[in-house]
């Protein structure tokens, strides 16, 4: 089985252990502003460089849940749960923002496996995950995220 895939047994022996990081992943103006078309956040601090350049974090920022939406490509690269017949996001436990992601900074996303129980026809799995801007000591989104695998 390739690195990162894991079975649902494999999981429960790793509750507690931090599962690996993603690769650096740059965000874009370009990525900001469709998601705030998709949103309909246009918050000048995410859309407008030049007002940004006088505002608090002297450029333009992602929009938190932009950060928070890239969540599914980066755990992709550190985790895939081999053989559930499908899997669902099934919320968040806590979620904040403590720090922004400029606009041409890059990303990674770790996780740590925090939990798991079976439920009804699977497992819920509780992962948090930590999202880091390259250079920044603060992280820029922590959450405790939740997935069901049904079997």
């Amino acid at each position: 089985m390739p690195e990162g895939q894991l079975t649902i047994e494999d999981l429960r022996s790793r509750v507690g252990r931090h599962l690996g990081w993603s690769d650096w992943h740059e965000v874009t103006q370009d990525q900001v502003d469709r998601f705030a078309d998709v949103t309909g956040d246009h918050q000048w601090v995410h859309t407008d460089p030049e007002r940004a350049r006088q505002g608090p974090f002297g450029t333009t920022i992602a929009h938190g849940y932009l950060t928070l939406s890239l969540l599914p490509a980066l755990l992709g690269e550190v985790l895939f749960v081999a053989g559930p017949r499908f899997a669902v996001n099934y919320g968040l436990n806590r979620l904040r923002f403590p720090a922004p992601v400029p606009v041409g900074s890059r990303v990674r996303a770790g996780a740590t496996l925090s939990a798991m129980e079976a439920v009804a026809g699977g497992e819920q799995v509780v992962l948090a995950c930590t999202f880091e801007v390259e250079g920044s000591d603060k992280p820029c989104c922590v959450a405790d995220v939740v997935f069901r695998y049904y079997y």
